[in-house]
């Protein structure tokens, strides 16, 4: 590889000192590549991420889906190193870099596709357009009460409802707010949609699965104080009354690095499933 990329989230490395080692393991593993930092993810140089052919984040899974919504036109593989908390979404640790880069070097790896999700917010003559990794969940402000949203798949009324909030998601994010409020794991090269209501009124109401090619419209019916709506937990949009949500599968794939002996369920297992179990527990 001529150019790697190399992305930090610098809030976990204040004085530099992650940054400066990794940078000399990937010199040593390809001291002929020229490595380009893109610092938090931040910036959006056509003219440098056109080079890159692979990039590192430094990170937890947050920093991961950052640059994901930043590079998924770009067709950049993304190598994810965590020094983070969870890393679910992480090929390797800190500690395993430099033998991990050596098996990226032998080409002892595969290129993951994850699907991403396109929202498109209409208010009025207002559009403005999004994408996601992990999901988009539209909800009721803090202080206001349930709303009533209307969902329809393919045109088709699917769920009139009151709930806290409504969560659309990938595979991706089916472990994440998806779970928490009540969603199945779904594999994550799968291409799905899943929706997830918050803390419905009805408690017949369960999630639904939907082929990737549905086009969602979400709109709330009764207006109360105010309304969010969140892309990945990262961005979000403060939304007024008349306003309707369009959701579908996005044409472009995140692509993920992961190593040939990379084993997906180990990784649900310690991270997701057993940490679950563990946290839990710490309270008894």
């Amino acid at each position: 590889m001529k150019y790697i990329g190399l992305n930090i989230n610098s809030s976990k490395d204040i004085s530099g000192t992650i940054l400066k080692d990794v940078k000399a393991c990937v010199s040593k593993v390809f001291p002929d590549s020229e490595i380009l930092v893109v610092q938090d993810a931040e910036g959006k140089d056509k003219s440098l991420l056109d080079k890159i052919e692979m990039m590192i984040t430094l990170g937890g899974d947050g920093t991961i889906i950052r640059m994901s919504r930043m590079l998924y036109n770009y067709n950049i593989p993304i190598f994810g190193v965590n020094i983070g908390n969870l890393g679910f979404l992480a090929s390797v640790e800190k500690e395993d870099l430099e033998k991990a880069l050596i098996e990226i070097k032998n080409q002892n790896f595969n290129v993951e596709e994850r699907m991403l999700l396109n929202c498109e917010v209409i208010e009025g003559d207002k559009h403005q357009k999004c994408t996601s990794l992990n999901d988009i969940v539209l909800a009721k402000g803090a202080l206001s009460r349930m709303m009533k949203y209307e969902i329809k798949v393919d045109g088709k009324l699917y769920a009139e409802f009151s709930a806290d909030g409504v969560i659309v998601s990938t595979p991706t994010g089916s472990t994440a707010y998806a779970l928490s409020a009540g969603g199945p794991i779904i594999y994550p090269t799968l291409d799905l949609i899943e929706i997830v209501p918050i803390c419905p009124q009805s408690p017949g109401l369960r999630p639904i699965i939907l082929d990737p090619k549905s086009i969602i419209e979400v709109t709330i019916k009764d207006w109360k104080e105010s309304a969010f709506l969140t892309i990945d937990g990262q961005e979000y949009l403060k939304l007024h009354e008349n306003v309707c949500i369009i959701i579908t599968q996005s044409g472009y794939k995140c692509k993920l690095v992961r190593l040939n002996d990379y084993d997906y369920f180990n990784v649900l297992r310690d991270k997701i499933i057993w940490r679950t179990r563990e946290i839990n527990c710490k309270g008894e």
